[in-house]
């Protein structure tokens, strides 16, 4: 027995600071950051910025991988499976995390058991738009044509959080539209350009140019204010729809549920650090997001309640992916 105790007391002496050592030198090698969206969009963007710039931090390289597919879900999942030591992290999506969950019966994830907050990285108020050729100068505008063309709207979508605005808006106005998916973001603006679908709930980066050329009509933002790019645009709130004035979208960082706190601790203040740098707010402000770090509990929580608040909506609406 005393013989045990003392092989016990020797390996965790030996054990310890080689697990402190390790906390304390990481990062020691490269990392991976899973984006699950394809290169030239708003996800691989932020990753990007924020990749160099930790890259700059620590003198290791981040080294983005796009695993793309079914909405976010492939690259989540991945990163939900990586071994926890963070040496891969991914780049969360409200779509992915909040909504797909209760979208798909297997995502290949828990959102709330397979992983760990970090931080929280951009928010951006969706933005509610249209073709010009549509006789529509406001949101409750539209709720009134919708009403009288019930079925024949086409809203454009390119991942779940735009198709989830689109749903919310119908059960807010007691309306029905058609919804059109297509497979990005781009690919869906085109779509709306052309006049083949009528409305896109999206974020405002893509679409800005286009409304301040006249190619399309911004009717709402979805977002608690008025963004400086179109300061003409109301709130849903203004436009006197309470339950639509605070969609937006967020991309953040997790990594597997195991990975050991001090490790968590070390990479969200690097992130918060990177993210409050001169040099990277320009960046991320050109294209339309607006960084938000988060202590690893807040954003915990933040995610935690856009789960539940999207569950009760998808549920509402009756929509599934099989």
């Amino acid at each position: 027995m005393q013989r045990s105790l003392i092989i016990f007391f020797a390996l965790t002496a030996f054990m310890l600071p080689a697990q402190c050592g390790a906390a304390e030198d990481y990062p020691s090698r490269p990392l991976r950051f899973f984006v699950p969206f394809p290169a030239g969009g708003g996800t691989d963007g932020l990753a990007r910025i924020l990749g160099g710039k930790l890259t700059e931090m620590w003198g290791q390289q981040v080294v983005i991988d796009n695993r793309v597919g079914a909405q976010g879900n492939i690259g989540t999942a991945m990163g939900a499976k990586a071994a926890p030591d963070g040496y891969t992290i991914t780049l969360a999506h409200s779509g992915s995390l909040a909504i797909n969950p209760h979208l798909y019966s297997a995502p290949g994830f828990d959102t709330l058991k397979d992983f760990a907050a970090v931080s929280n990285g951009v928010v951006m108020p969706f933005i509610l738009v249209v073709h010009p050729s549509l006789p529509v100068k406001t949101t409750r505008d539209l709720a009134l044509l919708a009403k009288q063309k019930p079925g024949l709207l086409g809203f454009a979508s390119s991942s779940s959080g735009p198709w989830i605005a689109g749903e919310l808006f119908k059960l807010t106005t007691a309306t029905d539209m058609m919804h059109v998916p297509y497979k990005g973001g781009a690919q869906a603006v085109i779509a709306l350009l052309s006049g083949e679908v009528s409305v896109m709930f999206t974020v405002p980066f893509p679409t800005v140019p286009h409304v301040k050329s006249g190619k399309l009509r911004a009717l709402a933002m979805l977002g608690d204010k008025r963004i400086e790019a179109m300061p003409e645009v109301p709130t849903a709130l203004e436009s006197g729809y309470p339950a639509l004035a605070n969609v937006t979208e967020w991309y953040g960082v997790v990594v597997p549920a195991a990975t050991p706190q001090d490790i968590v601790a070390k990479l969200n203040g690097a992130i918060v650090r990177a993210l409050n740098s001169p040099d990277v707010l320009t960046r991320i402000r050109s294209l339309g997001q607006y960084p938000a770090p988060t202590t690893s509990a807040q954003f915990a929580e933040f995610m935690r309640a856009d789960y539940e608040r999207w569950g009760k909506v998808v549920k509402a609406s009756g929509v599934k992916v099989e």
